[in-house]
């Protein structure tokens, strides 16, 4: 539940609804870190029971993750303190802390969440005869921003492939995760259950107040307009696409500037390209921002319109983030959150045009922004978790009433 993208924040919302109806959860991380806060549910790092494990922090492991999708940027400090550890390894650690969890504690249902629990899910399921929910949020497909049939990792392919079919029922976060599961790895329709992210109110309950992004308040005081986009610098985000509408834009009106919020593999790569395209002056990357801090907050803020350019997005719950910090939205077309999100302009992420004329007319058009603003958070308003978790909740009831 930690914040490592977006995937934590959901999980912490998601457990904490479950919790108000009386769920009695165990939260299995692999990871160590600061959990005090967390009252509605146990979260057992792997450690405490692995004398032989090093005690990971989620840096330390988001680190050695890189791995996943190719190159490794690992510190020094972090190899030492990992010692002989790979990310196998950890994976046999996190493997039988929850076998160890799962035999020797009572419990009704097992909750996986993506490929990285999957075997273990699927080994105490076998083990134990409960049955056993897959909770989808990503697929290697959206990671990978892979055309049908090509592209990303075939040892995850596999792994998700295994998960899906050993599950009892499958939790998806939109229909666009429902269909990439029934098209791309042949699971039954009436397997698959979509349940739909939501957003925590209390997050747009801090004053706007002593603004981390000084200078771009000093630009807009000049008449420049800011445009947002946060996620990580993958080419799942549509980044890419997103500097080809930036370039047309600013070839129309120079006084918008775009600020990139994240980190990521296409870092450098974007630098390079916002320099070939002659937009450095008018892009500004922050780096990693945590998604839970006040800086993260203050980038959607300062921004005239939020833009989420995604070449495939399981859900995308960072429109919803903006509607609370008081900003429309562009979203793209290939994103869940377009499905539950009204008042948004949409946009194909690969129609470079069209992105930027709809930038532009936000932008250049207040009352345009106003509007959408408005309708957005009227609907934002009513947004909860608790219709997701209690359909989930029906879901273990029903299937455990099933299997019995």
């Amino acid at each position: 539940p930690h914040h490592v993208g977006g995937m934590g924040i959901v999980c912490h919302a998601m457990a904490r609804e479950m919790s108000k109806s009386g769920a009695d959860i165990d939260f299995i991380v692999p990871y160590d870190a600061d959990f005090s806060e967390i009252d509605f549910m146990r979260v057992n790092p792997v450690y405490d029971q692995s004398p032989f494990i090093p005690k990971i922090s989620h840096q330390d492991l988001h680190k050695v993750h890189a791995t996943t999708y190719g190159k490794i940027d690992i510190s020094t400090e972090t190899a030492e303190k990992l010692g002989f550890m790979s990310l196998d390894a950890i994976n046999s650690a996190y493997l039988a802390k929850v076998l160890h969890a799962a035999v020797k504690g009572e419990y009704d249902v097992l909750h996986a969440h993506d490929w990285m629990t999957m075997r273990a899910a699927i080994m105490a399921k076998q083990l134990t005869g409960m049955p056993l929910f897959v909770h989808i949020h990503a697929t290697e497909f959206d990671r990978a921003g892979a055309a049908p049939g090509e592209g990303g990792n075939p040892f995850i392919h596999q792994i998700e492939y295994e998960g899906l079919v050993m599950a009892d029922k499958v939790f998806a976060i939109s229909d666009w995760v429902k269909q990439m599961l029934v098209k791309r790895y042949g699971i039954e329709d009436s397997k698959i259950v979509v349940v739909h992210n939501a957003m925590d109110l209390h997050m747009d309950d801090e004053q706007y107040q002593d603004s981390s992004f000084k200078y771009l308040l000093d630009m807009k005081k000049r008449g420049y307009k800011v445009v947002t986009s946060a996620g990580r610098l993958t080419i799942q985000k549509g980044i890419t696409q997103l500097m080809e509408a930036a370039r047309k834009v600013v070839d129309e009106d120079d006084k918008v500037i775009f600020l990139i919020v994240g980190n990521g593999d296409q870092y450098y790569e974007l630098l390079e390209l916002a320099a070939e395209y002659r937009i450095s002056r008018n892009v500004v990357f922050t780096g990693f921002l945590n998604g839970t801090g006040k800086q993260w907050r203050d980038a959607f803020r300062v921004a005239d319109v939020f833009i989420m350019p995604s070449v495939s997005e399981p859900f995308g719950i960072t429109p919803l983030e903006a509607t609370g910090y008081g900003t429309p939205s562009i979203i793209s077309r290939q994103s869940g959150v377009s499905e539950v999100m009204q008042h948004a302009l949409k946009v194909d992420f690969w129609d470079i045009d069209r992105m930027a004329d709809q930038i532009l007319a936000v932008v250049q058009h207040p009352s345009l922004a106003k509007t959408l603003w408005q309708n957005a958070y009227e609907q934002y308003k009513n947004t909860s978790w608790a219709p997701s978790t209690q359909r989930m909740q029906q879901e273990y009831l029903a299937t455990m009433g099933a299997i019995a």
